[in-house]
């Protein structure tokens, strides 16, 4: 990245104050205590039939859902209210939305078993190391394959393939296939 163009990701400014600073107020730290114990009690004892059981679960805590999507009993999804399903898409076992920004996930896409979107980290210039993200969007009929990690602020473009344990660090163009690390 071109240092003098502007950054692509959002600075959680209560986490910039101090190193160890958590960005979340404690109305955002209730709710997700809730979300957690929620979804332990509510959907990941439920066998995979009941995906519709589970949507209503994540409807209820603000996720954005269209038509049926599938979500895996045990798929972790970490703020629901910043989760975009759509109809067909699915989140297999295992699967990790660290969605401290916006993940949307399109039609028919696929999230395989253990694949993990990341849309935080941290600005490591910065002694506080702060909090920062950036949405992930993995469009129409893409596949992550199994143990891929997904970087914040990225697109998996309509149709791309990124294989099994793949790390994508740039985001990936309508029907191109990615393995390896870094994903190429």
């Amino acid at each position: 990245m071109n240092p003098s163009s502007p950054s692509p990701y959002h600075t959680h400014a209560a986490s910039a104050a101090h190193l160890g600073a958590s960005p979340w107020t404690l109305r955002q730290k209730a709710a997700m205590l809730a979300w957690e114990y929620a979804w332990t009690l509510l959907c990941r004892w439920t066998p995979k039939p009941l995906y519709p059981w589970r949507l209503m679960v994540l409807r209820l805590f603000g996720a954005k859902i269209d038509g049926r999507p599938f979500v895996h009993q045990r798929a972790r999804i970490q703020i629901p209210w910043n989760i975009r399903l759509d109809a067909g898409a699915c989140l297999g076992d295992g699967a990790n939305l660290y969605s401290v920004s916006e993940i949307h996930i399109g039609p028919n896409a696929i999230i395989a078993q253990e694949a993990y979107l990341c849309t935080a980290t941290h600005d490591f210039a910065v002694a506080s190391l702060p909090l920062q993200s950036a949405p992930i969007r993995v469009e129409a009929g893409a596949f992550v394959g199994a143990r891929a990690f997904v970087l914040p602020g990225l697109t998996i473009g309509a149709g791309a393939i990124v294989g099994a344990c793949a790390v994508v660090t740039r985001s990936v163009p309508a029907g191109a296939r990615v393995k390896g690390n870094p994903a190429r």
